[in-house]
Protein backbone atom coordinates (compact mmCIF):
# COMPACT_ATOMS: atom_id res chain seq x y z
CA UNK A 1 0.00 0.00 0.00
CA UNK A 2 2.86 2.37 0.83
CA UNK A 3 4.39 1.83 -2.62
CA UNK A 4 1.07 2.41 -4.37
CA UNK A 5 0.38 5.60 -2.44
CA UNK A 6 3.91 6.84 -3.11
CA UNK A 7 3.54 6.12 -6.83
CA UNK A 8 0.20 7.96 -6.90
CA UNK A 9 1.71 11.00 -5.21
CA UNK A 10 4.69 10.99 -7.58
CA UNK A 11 2.38 10.69 -10.58
CA UNK A 12 0.39 13.67 -9.32
CA UNK A 13 3.59 15.67 -8.77
CA UNK A 14 4.82 14.67 -12.23
CA UNK A 15 1.51 15.61 -13.86
CA UNK A 16 1.55 18.95 -12.06
CA UNK A 17 5.14 19.64 -13.13
CA UNK A 18 4.43 18.63 -16.72
CA UNK A 19 1.18 20.61 -16.70
CA UNK A 20 3.01 23.74 -15.61
CA UNK A 21 6.38 23.30 -17.32
CA UNK A 22 5.11 21.96 -20.66
CA UNK A 23 2.95 24.97 -21.56
CA UNK A 24 5.67 27.32 -20.29
CA UNK A 25 8.32 25.71 -22.52
CA UNK A 26 5.91 25.61 -25.46
CA UNK A 27 5.01 29.28 -25.01
CA UNK A 28 8.70 30.21 -24.84
CA UNK A 29 9.46 28.25 -28.02
CA UNK A 30 6.52 29.78 -29.89
CA UNK A 31 7.54 33.25 -28.70
CA UNK A 32 11.13 32.80 -29.90
CA UNK A 33 9.91 31.47 -33.25
CA UNK A 34 7.50 34.39 -33.63
CA UNK A 35 10.30 36.87 -32.93
CA UNK A 36 12.47 35.21 -35.54
CA UNK A 37 9.65 35.12 -38.07
CA UNK A 38 8.86 38.80 -37.50
CA UNK A 39 12.51 39.84 -37.84
CA UNK A 40 12.99 37.83 -41.04
CA UNK A 41 9.71 39.05 -42.50
CA UNK A 42 10.67 42.68 -41.84
CA UNK A 43 14.05 42.13 -43.50
CA UNK A 44 12.46 40.34 -46.45
CA UNK A 45 10.01 43.20 -46.97
CA UNK A 46 12.92 45.65 -46.79
CA UNK A 47 14.86 43.74 -49.47
CA UNK A 48 11.74 43.63 -51.63
CA UNK A 49 11.45 47.43 -51.37
CA UNK A 50 15.09 48.16 -52.27
CA UNK A 51 14.96 45.70 -55.18
CA UNK A 52 12.40 47.73 -57.16
CA UNK A 53 14.92 49.86 -59.11
CA UNK A 54 17.55 47.18 -59.68
CA UNK A 55 14.95 44.75 -61.00
CA UNK A 56 13.55 47.33 -63.45
CA UNK A 57 16.92 48.77 -64.53
CA UNK A 58 18.64 45.37 -64.72
CA UNK A 59 21.53 46.74 -62.65
CA UNK A 60 21.87 44.77 -59.42
CA UNK A 61 25.49 45.54 -58.51
CA UNK A 62 24.68 47.67 -55.47
CA UNK A 63 21.88 45.34 -54.42
CA UNK A 64 24.15 42.26 -54.51
CA UNK A 65 26.68 44.03 -52.27
CA UNK A 66 23.92 44.89 -49.79
CA UNK A 67 22.66 41.30 -49.75
CA UNK A 68 26.19 39.97 -49.24
CA UNK A 69 26.81 42.24 -46.26
CA UNK A 70 23.56 41.10 -44.67
CA UNK A 71 24.41 37.45 -45.22
CA UNK A 72 27.87 38.00 -43.73
CA UNK A 73 26.41 39.54 -40.57
CA UNK A 74 23.36 37.31 -39.99
CA UNK A 75 24.21 34.17 -41.95
CA UNK A 76 20.93 34.36 -43.88
CA UNK A 77 20.85 33.66 -47.59
CA UNK A 78 19.05 36.42 -49.50
CA UNK A 79 18.11 36.49 -53.17
CA UNK A 80 15.99 38.61 -55.52
CA UNK A 81 14.32 36.81 -58.40
CA UNK A 82 12.34 38.11 -61.39
CA UNK A 83 8.93 36.86 -62.47
CA UNK A 84 10.51 33.92 -64.33
CA UNK A 85 12.27 32.95 -61.08
CA UNK A 86 15.67 33.92 -62.49
CA UNK A 87 18.12 35.26 -59.91
CA UNK A 88 18.64 39.00 -60.24
CA UNK A 89 20.92 39.33 -57.18
CA UNK A 90 21.99 36.93 -54.42
CA UNK A 91 24.13 36.99 -51.30
CA UNK A 92 25.89 33.76 -52.30
CA UNK A 93 27.15 32.34 -55.54
CA UNK A 94 25.93 28.81 -54.79
CA UNK A 95 22.67 27.71 -56.37
CA UNK A 96 19.59 28.20 -54.27
CA UNK A 97 17.84 24.94 -53.45
CA UNK A 98 14.29 25.08 -52.07
CA UNK A 99 12.10 22.32 -50.77
CA UNK A 100 8.46 22.05 -51.77
CA UNK A 101 7.33 24.36 -48.97
CA UNK A 102 9.87 27.00 -50.02
CA UNK A 103 8.89 26.72 -53.69
CA UNK A 104 5.25 27.15 -52.72
CA UNK A 105 6.05 30.31 -50.76
CA UNK A 106 7.95 31.69 -53.77
CA UNK A 107 5.01 31.00 -56.08
CA UNK A 108 2.66 32.74 -53.66
CA UNK A 109 4.94 35.80 -53.51
CA UNK A 110 5.00 36.02 -57.32
CA UNK A 111 1.20 35.87 -57.14
CA UNK A 112 1.31 38.96 -54.88
CA UNK A 113 0.61 37.12 -51.63
CA UNK A 114 2.56 37.67 -48.46
CA UNK A 115 4.26 34.92 -46.43
CA UNK A 116 2.14 33.25 -43.76
CA UNK A 117 3.57 32.47 -40.31
CA UNK A 118 5.42 29.18 -40.11
CA UNK A 119 3.95 26.25 -38.15
CA UNK A 120 5.68 25.33 -34.92
CA UNK A 121 9.26 24.24 -35.61
CA UNK A 122 10.21 21.19 -33.55
CA UNK A 123 13.77 20.76 -32.23
CA UNK A 124 14.47 17.89 -34.63
CA UNK A 125 13.11 19.74 -37.71
CA UNK A 126 16.24 21.03 -39.47
CA UNK A 127 14.48 22.66 -42.41
CA UNK A 128 15.32 26.36 -42.94
CA UNK A 129 12.86 29.22 -42.51
CA UNK A 130 11.98 30.38 -46.05
CA UNK A 131 10.16 33.68 -46.54
CA UNK A 132 9.26 35.32 -49.84
CA UNK A 133 7.79 38.78 -50.46
CA UNK A 134 6.66 40.27 -53.80
CA UNK A 135 8.67 43.08 -55.46
CA UNK A 136 6.07 45.60 -56.63
CA UNK A 137 6.65 48.29 -59.23
CA UNK A 138 3.67 50.59 -59.76
CA UNK A 139 1.46 47.95 -58.15
CA UNK A 140 2.69 45.23 -60.54
CA UNK A 141 4.62 42.19 -59.36
CA UNK A 142 8.02 42.26 -61.03
CA UNK A 143 9.76 39.66 -58.89
CA UNK A 144 10.23 38.40 -55.33
CA UNK A 145 12.68 38.82 -52.45
CA UNK A 146 13.64 35.56 -50.80
CA UNK A 147 15.32 34.90 -47.43
CA UNK A 148 16.48 31.45 -46.30
CA UNK A 149 17.24 31.45 -42.57
CA UNK A 150 18.86 28.47 -40.77
CA UNK A 151 16.96 27.38 -37.65
CA UNK A 152 19.85 25.79 -35.72
CA UNK A 153 20.05 28.56 -33.13
CA UNK A 154 16.27 28.55 -32.67
CA UNK A 155 16.17 24.77 -32.21
CA UNK A 156 19.15 24.88 -29.84
CA UNK A 157 17.31 27.44 -27.72
CA UNK A 158 14.23 25.20 -27.69
CA UNK A 159 16.36 22.25 -26.57
CA UNK A 160 17.85 24.31 -23.77
CA UNK A 161 14.40 25.38 -22.59
CA UNK A 162 13.06 21.83 -22.78
CA UNK A 163 16.12 20.57 -20.91
CA UNK A 164 15.57 23.12 -18.16
CA UNK A 165 11.92 22.07 -17.95
CA UNK A 166 12.86 18.37 -17.85
CA UNK A 167 15.42 19.09 -15.13
CA UNK A 168 12.81 21.03 -13.18
CA UNK A 169 10.40 18.08 -13.50
CA UNK A 170 13.05 15.65 -12.27
CA UNK A 171 13.89 17.97 -9.42
CA UNK A 172 10.21 18.21 -8.54
CA UNK A 173 9.99 14.40 -8.54
CA UNK A 174 13.05 14.09 -6.29
CA UNK A 175 11.67 16.71 -3.93
CA UNK A 176 8.31 14.92 -4.13
CA UNK A 177 9.95 11.67 -3.05
CA UNK A 178 11.75 13.39 -0.17
CA UNK A 179 8.53 15.02 0.96
CA UNK A 180 6.22 12.10 0.16
CA UNK A 181 8.14 9.37 1.99
CA UNK A 182 7.68 10.76 5.51
CA UNK A 183 4.19 11.92 4.59
CA UNK A 184 3.22 8.46 3.36
CA UNK A 185 4.73 6.85 6.46
CA UNK A 186 2.76 9.25 8.64
CA UNK A 187 -0.47 8.57 6.77
CA UNK A 188 -0.08 4.78 6.63
CA UNK A 189 1.32 4.16 10.11
CA UNK A 190 -2.17 3.63 11.61
CA UNK A 191 -3.10 1.42 8.64
CA UNK A 192 0.01 -0.71 9.16
CA UNK A 193 -0.81 -0.99 12.85
CA UNK A 194 -4.30 -2.14 11.96
CA UNK A 195 -2.98 -4.63 9.43
CA UNK A 196 -0.31 -6.05 11.73
CA UNK A 197 -2.55 -6.11 14.78
CA UNK A 198 -5.60 -7.72 13.15
CA UNK A 199 -4.27 -11.28 13.41
CA UNK A 200 -3.04 -10.77 16.96
CA UNK A 201 -6.33 -9.21 17.97
CA UNK A 202 -8.27 -12.03 16.30
CA UNK A 203 -6.30 -14.62 18.26
CA UNK A 204 -6.73 -12.65 21.48
CA UNK A 205 -10.47 -12.24 20.90
CA UNK A 206 -10.93 -15.96 20.23
CA UNK A 207 -8.86 -16.81 23.29
CA UNK A 208 -10.80 -14.37 25.45
CA UNK A 209 -7.58 -12.53 26.32
CA UNK A 210 -6.99 -8.81 26.51
CA UNK A 211 -6.75 -7.34 23.01
CA UNK A 212 -3.56 -5.39 22.32
CA UNK A 213 -4.55 -1.85 21.25
CA UNK A 214 -3.54 -0.70 17.81
CA UNK A 215 -4.12 3.03 18.26
CA UNK A 216 -0.90 5.01 18.73
CA UNK A 217 -2.26 8.55 18.47
CA UNK A 218 -0.34 9.25 15.25
CA UNK A 219 -1.46 9.72 11.68
CA UNK A 220 -4.30 11.71 10.11
CA UNK A 221 -7.29 12.45 12.37
CA UNK A 222 -9.58 10.16 10.38
CA UNK A 223 -7.23 7.18 10.75
CA UNK A 224 -6.66 7.94 14.43
CA UNK A 225 -10.42 7.81 14.96
CA UNK A 226 -10.57 4.57 12.96
CA UNK A 227 -7.86 2.98 15.13
CA UNK A 228 -9.63 4.07 18.30
CA UNK A 229 -12.93 2.68 17.01
CA UNK A 230 -11.20 -0.58 16.14
CA UNK A 231 -9.81 -0.88 19.67
CA UNK A 232 -13.26 -0.25 21.14
CA UNK A 233 -14.78 -2.84 18.80
CA UNK A 234 -12.13 -5.42 19.71
CA UNK A 235 -12.75 -4.84 23.40
CA UNK A 236 -16.52 -5.18 23.00
CA UNK A 237 -16.18 -8.36 20.94
CA UNK A 238 -13.75 -9.85 23.46
CA UNK A 239 -16.11 -9.10 26.32
CA UNK A 240 -19.10 -10.46 24.39
CA UNK A 241 -17.35 -13.73 23.51
CA UNK A 242 -16.01 -14.12 27.02
CA UNK A 243 -19.49 -13.54 28.44
CA UNK A 244 -20.98 -16.02 25.97
CA UNK A 245 -18.46 -18.73 26.82
CA UNK A 246 -18.83 -18.10 30.52
CA UNK A 247 -22.61 -18.33 30.22
CA UNK A 248 -22.47 -21.63 28.28
CA UNK A 249 -19.95 -23.15 30.69
CA UNK A 250 -21.65 -21.84 33.84
CA UNK A 251 -25.14 -22.71 32.67
CA UNK A 252 -24.09 -26.22 31.66
CA UNK A 253 -22.26 -26.73 34.95
CA UNK A 254 -24.99 -25.24 37.13
CA UNK A 255 -27.70 -27.26 35.40
CA UNK A 256 -25.85 -30.52 35.93
CA UNK A 257 -26.67 -30.83 39.64
CA UNK A 258 -30.42 -30.11 39.31
CA UNK A 259 -30.56 -32.41 36.30
CA UNK A 260 -28.80 -35.20 38.23
CA UNK A 261 -31.25 -34.77 41.08
CA UNK A 262 -34.15 -34.87 38.62
CA UNK A 263 -32.87 -38.07 37.08
CA UNK A 264 -32.54 -39.66 40.54
CA UNK A 265 -36.05 -38.65 41.48
CA UNK A 266 -37.43 -40.02 38.23
CA UNK A 267 -35.49 -43.25 38.77
CA UNK A 268 -36.82 -43.52 42.31
CA UNK A 269 -40.34 -43.33 40.95
CA UNK A 270 -39.77 -46.55 39.06
CA UNK A 271 -42.35 -49.06 40.30
CA UNK A 272 -44.40 -46.38 42.00
CA UNK A 273 -45.99 -44.94 38.88
CA UNK A 274 -49.47 -45.92 37.82
CA UNK A 275 -49.74 -48.07 34.72
CA UNK A 276 -51.42 -45.25 32.82
CA UNK A 277 -48.44 -42.95 33.49
CA UNK A 278 -45.68 -45.54 32.94
CA UNK A 279 -45.14 -44.48 29.33
CA UNK A 280 -44.86 -40.82 30.32
CA UNK A 281 -42.45 -41.78 33.09
CA UNK A 282 -40.20 -43.63 30.62
CA UNK A 283 -40.35 -40.69 28.19
CA UNK A 284 -39.36 -38.32 31.01
CA UNK A 285 -36.37 -40.48 31.85
CA UNK A 286 -35.32 -40.51 28.18
CA UNK A 287 -35.62 -36.73 27.95
CA UNK A 288 -33.58 -36.35 31.13
CA UNK A 289 -30.88 -38.58 29.65
CA UNK A 290 -30.99 -36.59 26.41
CA UNK A 291 -30.70 -33.31 28.32
CA UNK A 292 -27.75 -34.70 30.27
CA UNK A 293 -26.01 -35.68 27.03
CA UNK A 294 -26.68 -32.23 25.61
CA UNK A 295 -25.17 -30.57 28.68
CA UNK A 296 -22.11 -32.79 28.35
CA UNK A 297 -21.83 -31.72 24.71
CA UNK A 298 -22.14 -28.05 25.60
CA UNK A 299 -19.40 -28.39 28.20
CA UNK A 300 -17.18 -30.16 25.66
CA UNK A 301 -17.92 -27.43 23.11
CA UNK A 302 -17.10 -24.74 25.67
CA UNK A 303 -13.77 -26.44 26.36
CA UNK A 304 -13.11 -26.66 22.60
CA UNK A 305 -13.85 -22.94 22.25
CA UNK A 306 -10.97 -22.07 24.53
CA UNK A 307 -8.06 -21.04 22.33
CA UNK A 308 -4.66 -21.90 23.78
CA UNK A 309 -1.18 -22.20 22.38
CA UNK A 310 -0.59 -25.18 20.15
CA UNK A 311 2.32 -27.54 20.67
CA UNK A 312 3.86 -30.46 18.79
CA UNK A 313 2.52 -33.80 20.04
CA UNK A 314 3.08 -37.43 19.11
CA UNK A 315 -0.07 -38.82 17.51
CA UNK A 316 0.47 -42.53 18.17
CA UNK A 317 0.08 -42.51 22.01
CA UNK A 318 -3.14 -40.50 21.88
CA UNK A 319 -4.60 -42.63 19.07
CA UNK A 320 -3.78 -45.90 20.82
CA UNK A 321 -5.16 -44.58 24.08
CA UNK A 322 -8.51 -43.62 22.52
CA UNK A 323 -8.76 -46.89 20.59
CA UNK A 324 -8.23 -48.83 23.81
CA UNK A 325 -10.80 -46.67 25.58
CA UNK A 326 -13.49 -47.10 22.87
CA UNK A 327 -12.82 -50.73 21.93
CA UNK A 328 -14.95 -52.29 24.74
CA UNK A 329 -17.98 -50.28 23.65
CA UNK A 330 -17.33 -51.10 20.01
CA UNK A 331 -17.14 -54.83 20.74
CA UNK A 332 -20.27 -54.61 22.87
CA UNK A 333 -22.32 -53.24 19.97
CA UNK A 334 -20.67 -55.51 17.39
CA UNK A 335 -18.23 -53.07 15.74
CA UNK A 336 -14.56 -53.44 14.90
CA UNK A 337 -11.97 -50.70 15.48
CA UNK A 338 -8.86 -50.79 13.25
CA UNK A 339 -5.78 -48.61 12.86
CA UNK A 340 -3.98 -47.99 9.54
CA UNK A 341 -1.76 -45.46 7.84
CA UNK A 342 1.56 -44.03 8.95
CA UNK A 343 3.09 -44.07 12.39
CA UNK A 344 5.56 -41.84 14.12
CA UNK A 345 3.97 -38.59 12.92
CA UNK A 346 3.59 -35.44 14.95
CA UNK A 347 1.07 -32.63 14.71
CA UNK A 348 0.68 -29.17 16.21
CA UNK A 349 -2.51 -29.06 18.29
CA UNK A 350 -3.86 -27.59 21.50
CA UNK A 351 -3.37 -29.62 24.69
CA UNK A 352 -5.82 -32.53 24.64
CA UNK A 353 -6.87 -31.73 21.10
CA UNK A 354 -6.24 -35.20 19.65
CA UNK A 355 -8.25 -36.86 22.43
CA UNK A 356 -11.14 -34.41 21.96
CA UNK A 357 -11.13 -34.94 18.20
CA UNK A 358 -11.12 -38.74 18.41
CA UNK A 359 -13.74 -38.88 21.16
CA UNK A 360 -16.13 -36.74 19.10
CA UNK A 361 -15.48 -38.58 15.82
CA UNK A 362 -15.59 -42.10 17.29
CA UNK A 363 -18.78 -41.32 19.22
CA UNK A 364 -20.38 -40.05 16.01
CA UNK A 365 -19.19 -43.07 13.99
CA UNK A 366 -20.45 -45.64 16.53
CA UNK A 367 -23.90 -44.08 16.61
CA UNK A 368 -24.46 -44.55 12.88
CA UNK A 369 -22.49 -47.72 12.08
CA UNK A 370 -24.65 -50.86 12.18
CA UNK A 371 -23.52 -54.04 13.95
CA UNK A 372 -20.84 -55.90 12.04
CA UNK A 373 -19.39 -52.65 10.65
CA UNK A 374 -15.81 -51.38 10.77
CA UNK A 375 -14.47 -48.04 11.99
CA UNK A 376 -10.99 -47.21 10.71
CA UNK A 377 -8.67 -44.66 12.27
CA UNK A 378 -5.72 -43.63 10.14
CA UNK A 379 -3.01 -41.03 9.79
CA UNK A 380 -1.40 -39.86 6.57
CA UNK A 381 1.24 -37.30 5.69
CA UNK A 382 0.23 -34.47 3.38
CA UNK A 383 2.23 -31.42 2.22
CA UNK A 384 2.48 -29.04 5.16
CA UNK A 385 0.30 -31.10 7.46
CA UNK A 386 -1.05 -34.38 8.79
CA UNK A 387 -4.50 -35.87 8.16
CA UNK A 388 -6.19 -37.65 11.04
CA UNK A 389 -9.00 -39.67 9.41
CA UNK A 390 -11.91 -41.61 10.88
CA UNK A 391 -13.97 -43.68 8.45
CA UNK A 392 -17.07 -45.73 9.19
CA UNK A 393 -19.19 -48.15 7.16
CA UNK A 394 -22.52 -46.63 8.12
CA UNK A 395 -25.17 -45.17 5.82
CA UNK A 396 -23.30 -41.89 5.42
CA UNK A 397 -25.16 -38.67 4.71
CA UNK A 398 -26.60 -37.03 1.62
CA UNK A 399 -24.05 -35.05 -0.46
CA UNK A 400 -26.05 -31.84 -0.10
CA UNK A 401 -25.89 -32.15 3.70
CA UNK A 402 -22.09 -32.37 4.02
CA UNK A 403 -21.66 -28.64 4.59
CA UNK A 404 -24.34 -28.52 7.30
CA UNK A 405 -23.22 -31.59 9.21
CA UNK A 406 -20.75 -29.61 11.35
CA UNK A 407 -23.36 -27.06 12.46
CA UNK A 408 -24.26 -27.08 16.11
CA UNK A 409 -27.29 -29.17 17.04
CA UNK A 410 -27.75 -30.26 13.42
CA UNK A 411 -29.34 -33.66 12.94
CA UNK A 412 -30.02 -35.14 9.56
CA UNK A 413 -33.44 -36.29 8.38
CA UNK A 414 -34.34 -39.68 9.79
CA UNK A 415 -31.94 -39.36 12.75
CA UNK A 416 -34.44 -38.33 15.37
CA UNK A 417 -34.29 -41.79 16.95
CA UNK A 418 -30.49 -41.71 17.26
CA UNK A 419 -29.09 -40.72 20.62
CA UNK A 420 -27.03 -37.56 20.72
CA UNK A 421 -27.23 -33.80 20.81
CA UNK A 422 -25.91 -32.93 17.35
CA UNK A 423 -22.73 -31.40 18.78
CA UNK A 424 -20.15 -34.11 18.03
CA UNK A 425 -18.99 -32.98 14.60
CA UNK A 426 -19.26 -29.31 15.69
CA UNK A 427 -16.88 -30.03 18.60
CA UNK A 428 -14.45 -31.84 16.26
CA UNK A 429 -14.57 -29.00 13.72
CA UNK A 430 -13.95 -26.35 16.35
CA UNK A 431 -11.11 -28.35 17.92
CA UNK A 432 -9.38 -28.65 14.54
CA UNK A 433 -9.96 -24.94 13.84
CA UNK A 434 -8.46 -23.64 17.09
CA UNK A 435 -5.42 -25.82 16.39
CA UNK A 436 -4.92 -24.06 13.06
CA UNK A 437 -6.39 -26.87 10.98
CA UNK A 438 -9.73 -27.74 9.44
CA UNK A 439 -12.31 -30.55 9.30
CA UNK A 440 -13.61 -32.01 6.05
CA UNK A 441 -16.37 -34.59 5.47
CA UNK A 442 -16.17 -36.96 2.49
CA UNK A 443 -18.26 -39.75 0.99
CA UNK A 444 -15.70 -42.45 0.08
CA UNK A 445 -16.26 -45.19 -2.50
CA UNK A 446 -18.02 -48.17 -0.91
CA UNK A 447 -20.28 -46.07 1.32
CA UNK A 448 -20.00 -44.73 4.81
CA UNK A 449 -18.58 -41.40 5.95
CA UNK A 450 -14.95 -40.30 6.06
CA UNK A 451 -14.06 -37.39 8.35
CA UNK A 452 -10.65 -35.82 7.70
CA UNK A 453 -9.05 -33.53 10.31
CA UNK A 454 -6.20 -31.62 8.65
CA UNK A 455 -3.66 -30.62 11.31
CA UNK A 456 -0.46 -28.61 11.07
CA UNK A 457 2.73 -30.66 10.91
CA UNK A 458 5.69 -29.04 12.74
CA UNK A 459 8.26 -31.64 11.73
CA UNK A 460 7.83 -35.19 10.51
CA UNK A 461 9.61 -37.65 8.19
CA UNK A 462 8.62 -37.73 4.50
CA UNK A 463 5.45 -39.65 3.80
CA UNK A 464 5.78 -43.25 2.63
CA UNK A 465 3.75 -43.64 -0.60
CA UNK A 466 2.97 -47.26 0.29
CA UNK A 467 1.39 -46.22 3.59
CA UNK A 468 -0.65 -43.56 1.80
CA UNK A 469 -1.85 -46.04 -0.81
CA UNK A 470 -2.73 -48.59 1.86
CA UNK A 471 -4.70 -46.03 3.79
CA UNK A 472 -6.67 -44.80 0.78
CA UNK A 473 -7.55 -48.31 -0.28
CA UNK A 474 -8.84 -49.19 3.14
Amino acid sequence: MRARLLVIMLVLVGLLAVGLGGPLALADARGAQHVMFTDRLTDTIFFASIAQRPITEANATGLAAELARYDEVYGVTVAVLDREQRIVAASRVQPIVLDEAGKERLRLALANRRSEPYPFILPWDDRPLVLAEPVLVDGEVRGAALTISPTGALRAQELRVWSVVAGAILLALVLGVLVALPLVRWILRPVHRLDEGTDRIADAVLAGAEAEPVATGSGPPELRRLSASFDRMAGIVTQALAAQRAFVADASHQLRNPLTALRLRLSNLDGHVAAAAAEDHAAALEEAERLSAMLDGLLALARAERVSATQPVELDPSIEDRIDAWRPLAEHIGLKLTRCGMRGLRARVTPGGIETLLDALLDNAMKFTPAGGVITIGVRKVPGGVDLVVRDTGPGIAPEELDRATDRFWRGPGQSDVEGSGLGLAIAARTAQVSGGMLRLELPPGGGLRVVARLLDPASPPADPRDQKDFVER
